[in-house]
């Protein structure tokens, strides 16, 4: 047991309690930002929960608009309450968005688009984590088809809008775990082998690649893009962890972040105004971070965005 700071400042021998909770108050963010987002518009994917939820709360809490798309509108009408409740802005909205089916993806991109008049924040956050093997509705592996590829046409299909609306800014939410990945072009779905973990890392590479690729194709435009990892967070993505792997999260829970602390670099990217002129670059806890040698890759980053495009049956422009 060592000594922690009470409120006032004075030392004390405290609780395992209290040593776990100054343990995470060590790992917290020190980020702060009184940006406004008054008169712009955010579309969070798989916000309903999480870090998406703080972040559409925080974005809330500074003037934006804030459209929250999930799969579970139940869930989706909740969040939408509690932000509403907690940051003062009634201007927060819930649209329905199954990442796993390219026909919700484009019902949902139409909507958006005659909608509204205005796209400024783009927050691809939603996804899946090791979860066993399973297939979208179109065929894909449900990892790389949510993580990746859904935001991939999401982001296709509302590119027009974003740009009408620059400055604007394109956030997907990565994970480190794209630094043990490597893309598999010749069997992207996974279809010869599954492993659950090496799927998951290869659709965080595929996050990250995109922004690089991404960033590239939008210079001039002024969209910025921004790849990013969270820390580890714990929130419903764990669901499907076992085994060893479970056992370790466990072990290093109290090392891990909540969901508020979890979810400051991706406000951080969408918000920070020293960011207006960066693009394609990987963050970590509110600042640039290294991504691995694969995610700066320009060949594999064009490979996989015309394979993307193929398995969409979108024009690779």
């Amino acid at each position: 047991m060592y000594q922690v700071p009470t409120r006032a400042g004075a030392a004390r021998r405290d609780t395992g309690t209290s040593d776990m909770q100054a343990i995470r108050n060590y790992f917290r963010t020190p980020w702060s930002c009184d940006a406004r987002l008054d008169d712009r518009t955010a579309v969070i994917t798989g916000a309903n929960t999480g870090i998406g939820r703080e972040t559409a709360l925080d974005l809330a809490r500074r003037g934006a608009k804030v459209i929250i798309a999930c799969r579970d509108m139940e869930k989706a009408e909740a969040a939408v309450k509690e932000v509403i409740e907690s940051s003062g802005n009634s201007n927060v909205h819930c649209m329905k968005l199954d990442l796993a089916d390219t026909k919700s993806i484009r019902e949902f991109a139409e909507a958006i688009n005659k909608g509204e008049s205005k796209l400024n924040i783009l927050i691809n956050n939603a996804g899946v984590m090791v979860c066993p093997y399973g297939k979208t509705a179109d065929g894909f592996e449900m990892q790389i088809g949510v993580n990746h590829l859904g935001h991939f046409l999401l982001t296709h299909l509302l590119l027009d809008l974003v740009k009408r609306s620059a400055p604007a800014r394109i956030v997907t939410v990565s994970s480190m775990a794209h630094s043990w990945g490597t893309i598999n072009l010749e069997d992207i779905n996974s279809e010869k082998g599954y492993n659950k973990g090496k799927a998951y890392a290869q659709s965080k590479l595929a996050n990250v690649l995109f922004t690089h690729s991404l960033a590239k194709k939008l210079e001039g435009t002024g969209v910025t893009t921004y790849s990013l990892h969270p820390g580890v967070v714990q929130t419903d993505l764990w669901r499907h962890l076992s085994g060893p792997v479970q056992f370790v999260m466990k072990m290093v829970s109290p090392f891990t972040k909540d969901s508020v602390q979890g979810a400051q670099t991706t406000i951080y990217c969408a918000v920070e105004p020293s960011l207006e002129k960066e693009t394609g670059g990987y963050y970590s806890d509110c600042a640039p971070a290294s991504c691995a040698a694969a995610g700066k890759d320009d060949d594999l980053a064009q490979k996989l965005w015309d394979l993307s495009c193929q398995l969409l049956s979108i024009t690779s422009d």
